[in-house]
Order: C-alpha cells, then structure tokens, then sequence
C-alpha cells in the first residue's frame, strides 16, 4: 500500500509490498499512481489529495501535523492527558477539536528518528513480489534483534540497472517501544491507520509498521459523490459513443443509397472505360511490334524471291523475335546461303538434320533465323542513301 504523503517513487517501490492479490488491488495500485501525476489542486478538487494526521509524542504533549503530498503543516500541540480523559473518548474530543474535515483523515503515529534502526540491503528482483516476508527473515541476520520483538517494514529505494537488485531500506522498532507509545494515546490508538517513523530530517520515511490486521481504513467522504460522477461520466460516455454510432450509421444508410441510385450508370462507364483501355492497349502492342520488326507482308516477300522454284514449304511461323521454315527442297543444304544476307532476318541456320521424302524425293528441312528490327532493317538503307547525297 502507499502511503499518503510519500513520493511517487516510494509508492512505486512499495507495491510489491503492500499490494493486495488480484486484479483488484493492482487496480487500486495502477489509480493511486497516475493520480500521483496531477497537479496537487486537480487532486484536492477529486478528493484524492486529502492527505493523513501525523500523531507525535513529546512527552505529554500531542504534536498533530497534516502531511499533504510532500508537505508538512503544523496544526496544533495538545495536552495528551486532557485530550484522552475529555469526556472519556480521546477520538470524540479530537474531532471536537479539529473539526470534522481534518478528524476524517487517516490517522498516523509517527515515531521518533531515535526509536528506529534502519538497514539497507540488497536484494534481487524476485524478492519484490513479497518483500515484506523476505525482509523478515534479514532481521536477525542485520539487527541485533529476533523477528519476534520488532516491528519492521520496508521499503524499495531503487533497483540496479546492472543486475536488477533491489535496494531496500529495512526500519525496525522494539515492539515495547510501539506498545508504549499507542498505550500513551489511550482511546486514539484504536483508529490508527498506520505508524511511521520521522527520518533525520523530520519527515516521514513513508513505512507503516502497524500489522496489517490491526490498520483502520477510513471511509473516504468524497467516496460516494466520486463514485455518482463516475457513474454519470460512464453513461454520458455510453449515450455519446451511442450518438456518434447512431451518425455513423445514417451517414452510411445515405451514402449506400447514393451509390445504388449511381450504380448502374458508373458500371456502364466503368465497361466503357475497360473497353476503352483495352482498345488502346491493343493499339500500342500493335504500334511497338511494328516498330520492332519488319511486317509480315515483307517478310513473305524477301522469302518468296530469295527462295528456289525447287523449294516447297509446309509452314511458315512467326513466333515473337523467330522464324521457322518446315519444306521440302532439292537444295535444302544450300538454303542458309541463300536466306543469308537478309535486313529481315539474321543468322538463318538448320535445326535438325535433313530428312529424305521417298515420295517428292526432296529433302524435309527445318530452317530457323532470328528476326531483325526495324531500326536494323532502316540503317542500312539510310548509309546506302548518304554516299548518294554526298555525290549530288
């Protein structure tokens, strides 16, 4: 549990002290410290920077301090003996006193610096999850006292970044010591929250060495008005999301019935547009093919006069940047010289070996070549054309 008044890494330190098992109490944990970032009057106003009543013994005299985040205010000294026989209830004659705002708040012994015995030891990471039970084993190693004769809390100061070991401060008190001092509060003892000790320069060390059975919760009186807020903010929450879904879904309603009253002149342009694009792209492949290479008419024309009347073909194919001959010639052998030369074609030559034909008594051939572009094809006839002009 933190404690009120303590800083935001103590608090940070103590969780794994004071925690409560469940998602509860790491709820409560998770709300104490982001409450812990607000500005002190944001959380005077929600009630969450109430603070506690420091008790402390001098002598007869009862020294009562309100501690409010870092701050410690004087309030009063009182007669300890008048106050605890004042019509016989010490915590009636206090409220009488001090009114009923600051009776509210949380009670707290707070011992002398010279009652205490601090230790500081190193402990590792795991320990954190019950360091209270861990602590206690260390008191007869790190004190000249048993276990059983004080009463110890601790706390977590910081942890190593180079190996994650916790350091911890271990407080003790001689339990005769705590026994005297609530004895001396009389009726005020009953409603302690916690017992905390004054550090060497006055302020609390932020321990509660009160056994967790015997600590007294206050009702916080702002409990019920946080908690009607909240309600109210949780269905002023429900009814906007439900408003803004409500929006959401008439702004769909109307855009689907938008688009289906465009639909089916947007799909009659989309068929258009498909239509439209396909069109050209055919255009363009067309355009490109004929730019690359010579056209079909051409090709068949320089074959039809570099060929010999001997020479029968089967199939012609153009497929891509080739051309394939199937035929029967009687001078099959002597068809790459004449197919040579060509600005249509390139590197004519036979794929396979020559196969006879009892029948034609020709021989089947299979004749391949690579075809040229047409920037091949023109480059010659324009160096054919420059000696001409130079010769004009």
């Amino acid at each position: 549990m933190s404690q009120p008044g303590s800083t935001f890494g103590d608090r940070l330190g103590r969780m794994g002290m004071r925690a409560v098992p469940g998602a509860g109490g790491y709820l409560s944990w998770w709300f104490r410290s982001l409450a812990a970032w607000l500005p002190p009057s944001l959380r005077q106003a929600l009630g969450l920077g109430r603070g506690r009543l420091l008790l402390q013994l001098d002598g007869d005299t009862l020294h009562l301090r309100r501690q409010r985040d870092d701050a410690l205010i004087d309030i009063e000294r009182l007669p300890l003996p008048a106050l605890v026989t004042r019509s016989g209830a010490g915590e009636d004659a206090l409220t009488a006193l001090l009114g009923s705002r600051l009776a509210e708040l949380p009670r707290w012994l707070m011992l002398p610096a010279a009652s205490s015995l601090t230790r500081r030891i190193s402990l590792p990471g795991s320990a954190l999850e019950r360091l209270r039970d861990v602590v206690g084993f260390e008191i007869d190693r790190q004190t000249p006292f048993a276990a059983d004769a004080v009463a110890f809390d601790a706390r977590v100061r910081g942890r190593r970044e180079s190996d994650g070991q916790l350091d911890v401060a271990l407080v003790v008190v001689p339990r005769q010591l705590l026994e005297d001092q609530r004895a001396a509060l009389g009726p005020l003892a009953s409603g302690l929250a916690g017992i905390d000790v004054a550090g060497a320069d006055g302020s609390p060390l932020g321990v509660n060495l009160l056994a967790p059975a015997e600590r007294r919760h206050r009702r916080d009186p702002a409990a019920t008005w946080n908690v009607a807020l909240a309600v109210v903010a949780l269905f002023a929450v429900l009814a906007l999301m439900w408003q803004l879904l409500e929006n959401r879904r008439s702004a769909a309603d109307a855009l689907e019935q938008t688009i289906a009253s465009q639909a089916e002149s947007g799909r009659r342009a989309a068929v258009q547009r498909q239509q439209l694009t396909a069109v050209l792209e055919g255009q363009v492949f067309l355009d490109r093919l004929r730019e690359e290479r010579a056209p079909a008419t051409e090709i068949l024309d320089e074959l039809t006069r570099r060929l010999p009347d001997s020479t029968y073909l089967e199939k012609l194919s153009i497929n891509g940047e080739q051309l394939m001959l199937i035929g029967l010639s009687t001078k099959a052998a002597a068809l790459i010289g004449e197919l040579q030369g060509a600005d249509q074609w390139r590197s004519p030559a036979l794929a396979g070996a020559l196969q006879p034909d009892p029948e034609s008594g020709r021989d089947r051939f299979t004749l391949t070549a690579n075809l040229a572009s047409a920037a091949a094809n023109t480059a010659p006839a324009e160096a054919a054309d420059a000696p001409a002009q130079s010769g004009r």
